[in-house]
Parts: structure tokens; C-alpha cells; sequence
């Protein structure tokens, strides 16, 4: 872990927040020279650079997330007439797929959203296909807007090693956290109250499930969903510094510890006893957090990305709560921000896309993010809410209050996404034991901190 994310992690800080971070595949790794644009040579009368096109691949394809991408693009196309926003628009799961080939083109777009990890946005940065923004971030008082520990979520060495330091590749709009979703009227009909503890937790599970509701309702098909779910458990047995380490592929962090177990043996045991939507292997993400818009499941594990999704489909029932504390005694949650958005290397249109990032990233633009029912990344104090949204914006405030963020486990190593995403399906399927699961996890992850990274 670096010092200023360990600094981070250490403190209290109401803007806390951590790193996605998934990846299917991952770019050349032949190392090229660092493109970087110093202060001086930045052009930002955007008026004054004639007709041109950006080309913008991002994955803000969900309700609120198009709605306010789709407005600031709208609005940055007003204010300069000059340029034509070309927008690609990807699934998550498509656009880590096809990122690569598309960032590696003749014809690659300008701006793109990199997941921060090593396996994406540290792959990029080490084959020299990121811009460093820390030119631009000088010009456009960056240092000032993200606070120090936002921008370390999106730096590297300029070998893509390091993480946390170095130089800025990207700034995101939003931050997220991993809770629970549920309804109120749906828990009342139960006899339930929100849970505060993993006892009540697991108590609530046995009353949905006597009461003939499925428990949890979960959609693994894609694997990635797993990796939430898992994190939801550990967060309530390991201590969160563990975690951490854990999550930063920190040298003599162990996944075979008894925390570890416990929460592998709960989790499965909660499979076993059917306490997941039947067939939850099988099911897609989307059908599944549709299906407890539509009045399937007592509960939800997910983000607060869905928060306009489901605040659509579900009004004032709908309300959000950050994970029991349980073993520990404390609270974790895991938590980052949303993709940060970066500069291509080959863009021939560098300046106008800095200029494009700082509008997305304005205070203005933070107030329509949260409009759209958004958790922006900064500012989000000041909004006037209710409801569930004013249960998320308590949560992320909490959460930063306690130091109380923990990272996206798929993080630790290059390939740990892959490995972790198939371990976890096969855990609660029932086809491997929580040990082995554990052990498999420690071998990917020792061999990988033992090599120095």
C-alpha cells in the first residue's frame, strides 16, 4: 500500500472512497514513453480550436447514469458549437471487453472510462496508451476539486506498477458503496426490522424465507456480482485493515486466516440454506435488481449506482442501509468511485478532451449528477434529499466519518478478477468447499505479492 493510501485509509474523511476494479482482459505490455502535456503548452479556449470531433466510451448506460452523461454532453456541445461529441456507450462487462482493442486502434476514441486497477488503467499506463493529466489538472486547479486521496485512486508510477502515486491518468464524477437495498413495506408485511447486526441479518433471511420470500435476490451470471456479495460477508467477520491489505495485494496479508473462513463457511452456509434466488448462477445482474424492483426478494446486496433505477421503480418504499457490523465490532463497507475518466495517448484532441473532463467534473455538473439520482464524487453534503437518497448520501457521510471504506477484492492482483469471480460461483454452488476456495485465492495472491508485484 502507498502512503498516501494508507494515510487515507487510516484517517477519517467524509470523502473516502475507494476503487472498482474489474477486468476481463488487459492490454499489450510492452512499455512506450509516457505521454504527458505540461502547463505551459495547454490551450483552453476551446472556442478557438475550430470544428472538431471527441469520441467519448463510457458506461453510464443505466437510467441515471444516461441521464446526467447525456445532459453534459448536451450542454458542453451548447456552450462550444465547435465540437460534435461522438459518444460510445458499453455495458460494463462490454466495455472492459472491448476497451483494449479499441484504445489499441488507428481509430481510437479520445476519452474513455478506465477502471482504476492495475489490470486495466495500470496495464494502459504501462504500455504508454494514457495521457498524465497532471498538466492539465495544473491549469484547471484539479489539486483543488479531488481532494488528495480521489486522485491517488486514479495514479500510477509511470511504469504502472505503483499504484496510488505518481502521476494523474484519470477523475471520476461519482463514488459508490456496497449496501442494502430494501423495501419498507415489503419488511413490514414480513415483520422485519432493518437489520443492525449479522445476527438480526441472518434472523431477517429466516423470516423472509418462512415467510415463502427469497431472502436475497442475487444474479451471478457474470461473475463480478459474487465478488460483492462475498464482500458484503467478509466485511462483517474481517477486520477492515485486514481487508484492506488484502484488497492492495499488501506482502503477508493471508486469505486463509480464520476471519476468512468464517466468512467463506457463512456465506456458503446462506447459499445452502436457499437463502439466494434460486439459480442465481444462471441469472444476469440486470433481471436480478429488476426483479426486486418489481417485489421479488426481501433484500439486495448492490451499489448506489442503482439508487435512480430503483428510486424509479419503487418511490418511497425504496431505502438503503450500509452492511450489519458484526464479529469486529465495526463497520465496514466496500466502497470506491465510479470509472474515472481519462485522455487516450493517441487523442489528437487532447486539449479539447481536458477541457471536456473538467466540465464533467464541475461543481455545476456535481449538482445535475445528483439530480439524476447520483451519488456524486464531492459535494453531495449539500444536496437536498430524502428517502433512500438521503439514506445513501448518510451512508457515504458515515462511512468517510468512520473510515470506514474497504476496497473491491478483485483488486489485489492482475489476474485476480478472473480467478476470484470463478471461485466465488463455484463456493456457493456447492462444488468446492469454503477451504479450497480459500486456499486456491492464497496461492494467486502469495505468488503475486511474493514476486514484489
Amino acid at each position: 500500500m502507498t502512503p498516501s493510501l494508507a494515510r487515507w485509509f487510516a484517517r477519517s474523511a467524509a470523502a473516502s472512497v475507494l476503487v472498482l476494479a474489474a477486468s476481463a482482459c488487459a492490454p499489450g505490455s510492452e512499455s512506450e514513453e509516457v505521454t504527458e502535456t505540461s502547463a505551459s503548452d495547454v490551450e483552453t479556449d476551446v472556442s478557438a480550436m475550430g470544428d472538431l470531433t471527441l469520441t467519448v466510451w463510457d458506461q453510464e448506460v443505466r437510467g441515471g447514469q444516461n441521464e446526467q452523461i447525456e445532459a453534459l454532453n448536451e450542454k458542453f456541445m451548447q456552450t462550444y458549437p465547435n465540437v460534435t461529441i461522438e459518444r460510445v456507450s458499453r455495458s460494463f462487462e462490454d466495455l472492459n471487453k472491448t476497451l483494449r482493442l479499441a484504445i489499441t486502434s488507428n481509430d481510437a476514441p479520445d476519452v474513455v472510462q478506465a477502471n482504476n486497477g492495475r489490470s486495466i488503467m495500470g496495464a494502459f499506463v504501462e504500455a504508454g496508451q494514457l495521457r498524465s493529466l497532471d498538466g492539465y489538472s495544473d491549469v484547471y486547479g484539479w489539486e483543488e476539486r479531488f481532494t488528495e486521496e480521489i486522485r491517488a485512486l486514479a495514479s500510477y508510477s509511470d511504469d504502472g506498477v505503483t499504484f496510488g502515486d505518481g502521476s494523474l491518468y484519470g477523475v471520476p464524477q461519482t463514488g459508490e458503496l456496497v449496501g442494502v437495498w430494501y423495501s419498507q413495506s415489503r419488511l413490514d408485511d414480513l415483520g422485519i426490522e432493518a437489520p443492525q447486526t449479522t445476527a438480526e441479518f441472518e434472523d431477517a433471511l429466516a423470516a423472509a424465507a418462512e415467510g415463502g420470500e427469497t431472502p436475497i435476490q442475487f444474479g451471478n451470471k457474470e461473475g463480478w456480482p459474487g465478488i460483492h456479495d462475498f464482500g458484503f460477508v467478509q466485511n462483517q467477520f474481517v477486520p477492515a485493515d485486514q481487508i484492506r491489505d488484502l484488497g492492495f495485494g499488501v506482502e503477508g496479508a493471508s486469505w486463509t486466516s480464520a476471519e476468512n473462513e468464517q466468512a467463506a463457511e457463512t456465506i456458503a452456509g446462506w447459499a445452502e440454506q436457499g437463502y439466494f434466488t434460486d439459480g442465481f448462477n444462471g441469472l444476469d445482474y440486470d433481471p436480478a435488481w429488476q426483479a426486486f424492483a418489481e417485489g421479488e426478494g426481501a433484500f439486495l446486496v448492490a451499489g448506489t449506482w442503482l439508487l435512480a433505477d430503483l428510486t424509479d421503480a419503487m418511490g418511497d418504499d425504496l431505502r438503503f442501509m450500509l452492511p450489519p457490523v458484526g464479529a469486529t465490532g465495526e463497520l465496514a463497507v466496500t466502497g470506491g468511485t465510479g470509472l474515472p475518466f481519462a485522455i487516450t495517448a493517441s487523442s489528437e484532441q487532447a486539449d479539447a478532451a481536458a477541457a471536456y473532463l473538467d466540465f464533467i467534473t464541475s461543481p455545476e455538473a456535481m449538482v445535475g449528477i445528483g439530480e439524476a439520482g447520483n451519488l456524486p464524487v464531492y459535494g453531495a453534503g449539500s444536496l437536498p434529499a430524502d428517502g433512500a437518497t438521503a439514506d445513501v448520501l448518510d451512508a457515504w457521510a458515515t462511512a468517510g466519518e468512520q473510515a470506514a471504506i474497504v476496497p473491491y477484492l478483485d483488486y489485489a492482483t492482475p489476474d485476480f478478477y478472473d480467478l476470484l469471480t470463478a471461485q466465488v460461483q463455484d463456493l456457493l454452488a456447492g462444488s468446492q468447499p469454503p477451504d479450497d476456495f480459500l486456499a486456491t485465492l492464497e496461492e494467486e495472491y502469495t505468488a503475486f505479492t511474493s514476486s514484489g508485484g
